[in-house]
């Protein structure tokens, strides 16, 4: 590149730093007189925090929860707390319980000293985790986004939390092999997925004979140990094999992060998103989904037979009982565990993927298929019948509350000693929060 070529870059890059920048600032400036705002609401009382550090891009972490915290809230009031001020004014609008505005280190020591917190719950193991793990008059339990065989779900990163709600007895096992030294029978508690119990939203279509085919793929991935995503290698040809059915209908549910590192994955992605389009044009009572909204729920249980790569999708699925295909990774870095669901699971290999239409029959009518559904649903979830996780949830909950009684108890003399570390006190931009 000549030097011309160069500068003009850096005169770019110097403006889009600072065009981000005046955003940032416009937005933490939003969320600070919105807090100020709500900081007259009464709060009382709060017994439950619900511990959210990052940004709006993965708001699907706390997403699904929504519908247990609002039933846990009937009884133990809740709070989510959230650090980015995007989360913060999305969740403030649309979560079910009360959200606060913690953006420094200070400001969530000066809510901890009007508030007893017992439990802390977490959906994600962001970095800021940290920040909060530093208050130890309280358990930090981690509840996870979902239920995988992924890395991440047997990351050391279990070993820093109190407690972990996990689904079931899978799970059990996954930590018992993959973690050294962690205490699974005192730690993690299986509840199932109290999440399945609160599907939201309705069908966007009428209820006709077609077979409803769910494509939930995964994005790229941020190293080549995860990179799961079949949108590229499977999605165009699994996709259009759908569409070009007259018996079948595609709900096509990517996850939202999908193509923001590969250029290539993002253009298949549009590339199935123009082929819906044109489906429905050319028959609009196909009633093909493209679904890019927040709320996950209804597809699962509306979909005949779903279709997912190696992500919590899989689980999600596998809590409803109902028939699951899961494409098979190309890449030859991808890690898959295959000692549990994985080593069971009827992949779709990129290569058969134009032929889906086939193994989504198989699915659906294979007495073996059906068989083998149901035995590890149970081993994953344990009592998946409606309202059985949600009733193990609480009584988790009630168990850990109760052995806080007891520590407080226990603790009760000690004498009270400030735990921030206003050095550690950033923003989610990395920015000193006194700018």
């Amino acid at each position: 590149m000549s030097l011309i070529g160069r500068l003009v870059a850096d005169a770019r890059t110097a403006v889009r730093v600072v065009r981000n920048a005046l955003r940032s600032r416009r937005l933490r400036n939003t969320a600070k007189a919105a807090a100020l705002v709500d900081s007259t609401r009464d709060l009382t009382g709060l017994r439950i925090g619900v511990y959210f550090a990052d940004t709006r891009v993965n708001l699907y972490q706390m997403r699904q929860w929504y519908g247990p915290l609002a039933e846990l809230a009937a009884t133990h009031p809740v709070v989510i707390i959230a650090r980015s001020p995007g989360s913060y004014l999305t969740l403030r609008d649309e979560a079910p319980v009360p959200v606060v505005y913690l953006r420094g280190v200070t400001d969530i020591e000066r809510f901890l000293e009007t508030q007893e917190l017992r439990l802390v719950l977490y959906v994600n193991q962001n970095q800021k985790n940290f920040q909060m793990f530093r208050y130890g008059r309280m358990w930090h339990v981690f509840v996870n986004h979902g239920e995988s065989d992924k890395m991440y779900m047997t990351s050391n990163q279990f070993k820093a939390y109190d407690y972990a709600l996990v689904a079931g007895d899978a799970a059990l096992d996954r930590l018992s092999r993959k973690l050294w030294a962690y205490d699974v029978a005192a730690k993690a508690i299986p509840i199932g997925r109290p999440q399945a119990d609160h599907f939201a939203g309705v069908a966007p279509y009428p209820p006709d004979d077609r077979v409803t085919v769910l494509y939930a793929p995964t994005w790229e991935g941020d190293r080549p140990a995860a990179a799961y995503g079949s949108i590229a290698s499977h999605g165009r040809a699994l996709a259009g094999a759908v569409l070009d059915s007259s018996r079948h209908r595609l709900i096509y549910r990517p996850h939202p992060r999908s193509g923001v590192l590969s250029p290539d994955y993002r253009q298949a992605h549009l590339e199935i998103v123009a082929a819906i389009e044109a489906a429905n044009a050319k028959d609009p009572s196909a009633h093909h989904v493209y679904d890019d909204k927040p709320l996950l729920g209804w597809q699962l249980a509306a979909a005949d037979v779903a279709i997912t790569d190696i992500s919590a999708m899989i689980y999600d699925r596998l809590a409803t009982g109902k028939p699951i295909l899961v494409a098979r990774p190309v890449s030859p870095d991808a890690e898959v565990d295959e000692e549990g669901f994985l080593g069971a699971v009827d992949w779709v290999l990129a290569e058969q993927a134009s032929g889906i239409l086939g193994l989504v029959d198989r699915a659906l009518t294979d007495p073996a298929a059906v068989a083998k559904l149901v035995e590890w649903s149970t081993r994953y979830f344990g009592d998946t019948t409606p309202g059985a996780a949600t009733a193990r949830f609480h009584a988790a909950i009630e168990r850990l509350s109760a052995e806080w009684e007891t520590h407080a108890a226990l603790h009760a003399g000690d004498r009270r000693v400030s735990e921030s570390d206003p050095l550690d006190d950033e923003d989610e931009e990395g920015m000193p929060a006194a700018e």
